[in-house]
């Protein structure tokens, strides 16, 4: 499990190795056709920051070798905002005083139906808080089959569920799981997340070999800005994707790097990461592995977006509502945070096709469930 694996990684010689990169380390990554967690290291660290336009000529070339010219959209679809676990970033934070909602199965079948009227989306993602009693797995093998019949690929940030779970899924339409980390910081974990199952920083950690054994088709995974220091975290999410990759070869995986926004919470972030880093980290990673899905939500502000959409990011979301029953139901429930992009996806489709890419609604078909 990926928990032992990471334990051989110190948190502070990591993230000294990164502040001590020259010239020469960037060099000799943007040289290399194969890179190593070190060279990653290079392509984050500041010593980077002067290389910003070699690094985005090289991202560029190799998305577009790898996936075209074409950027991937979803929706997400939020059907509880009911949560047990009480992360001091989060709006759904179960201390939080406001109504939560857990949508029926009508009503979850309302949003799908808003959802079509919005545009021809296939690629769907269903978010919930984390409260395994009220809206556990039962709960979300119910919403996947009602989601089925109107889109052909179904992902779901759920709470981190067992091997037998996941697979159990797969047989309802499950096509791919998201879930964030958060931070890779074992030391600092619990100050961020005090109480509920998410606590558990190795059940969270270790859930993504449980994907991986479960033949989950498509693995998402991520870090929050603004936890701990990113060029850390980020790092330490480079070896978790070098470690998926050689024990669970048949998966496909996606990276995410959300940055913190403003929620009812009212934390403010220890860290903040400028425009110009977050690109920076985007072409390293599409560097670092070419192959690998780089998503963008709309946590990012759409001009951000648009000059991203040809240098790397190869997913979007478009239209989101954070908040249950935020397309149909209108349950006036909180959202989990504020979105930095409102446009709609017409707007979105226009934009990226200004700028000559594709946007692609569907790659996955229910016939080859």
């Amino acid at each position: 499990m990926f928990a032992d694996e990471l334990s051989k990684y110190d948190w502070d010689a990591t993230t000294a190795e990164i502040m001590s990169m020259t010239a020469a380390d960037v060099e000799r990554a943007l040289a290399a056709d194969r890179l190593s967690d070190r060279d990653f290291m290079a392509l984050v660290s500041p010593a980077a920051a002067p290389y910003l336009e070699r690094m985005a000529q090289k991202s560029r070339r190799l998305t577009e070798q790898r996936f075209g010219k074409t950027m991937q959209l979803f929706i997400p679809m939020y059907i509880t905002n009911s949560c047990t676990n009480s992360c001091v970033y989060c709006g759904f934070n179960c201390h939080n005083k406001f109504n939560r909602v857990i949508l029926t199965m009508e009503q979850i079948k309302a949003e799908c139906e808003a959802i079509r009227k919005l545009g021809p989306f296939e690629n769907l993602l269903i978010v919930t808080g984390e409260n395994p009693v009220k809206a556990g797995t039962d709960y979300i093998e119910q919403a996947l089959r009602v989601c089925r019949p109107y889109f052909s690929n179904l992902t779901i940030e759920v709470m981190p569920l067992s091997t037998g779970d996941y697979e159990r899924l797969t047989h309802s339409g499950l096509n791919g799981v998201i879930c964030f980390q958060e931070t890779y910081n074992r030391a600092n974990y619990k100050k961020y997340h005090p109480a509920g199952m998410k606590s558990d920083f190795e059940w969270r950690c270790n859930g993504f070999d449980r994907m991986g054994m479960a033949g989950v088709h498509k693995i998402g995974m991520g870090v929050l800005i603004g936890l701990e220091d990113w060029r850390t975290d980020v790092t330490m999410m480079a070896r978790h994707l070098m470690y998926l990759r050689k024990n669970y070869w048949r998966t496909k995986y996606s990276v995410n790097f959300p940055r913190m926004r403003p929620s009812e919470s009212g934390f403010q972030p220890n860290v903040v990461m400028t425009d110009r880093e977050l690109a920076q980290l985007t072409f390293a990673f599409r560097i670092f592995d070419p192959d690998v899905d780089i998503s963008y939500s709309t946590r990012e502000n759409h001009t951000f977006r648009n000059n991203m959409a040809t240098l790397g990011v190869t997913t979007m979301s478009a239209g989101s509502k954070v908040d249950p029953g935020g397309y149909a139901s209108c349950t006036d429930s909180l959202e989990q945070f504020t979105i930095s992009d409102d446009a709609s996806p017409a707007q979105v489709v226009a934009d990226l096709k200004a700028l000559g890419r594709e946007p692609v609604w569907k790659d996955w078909d229910r016939i080859f469930d």
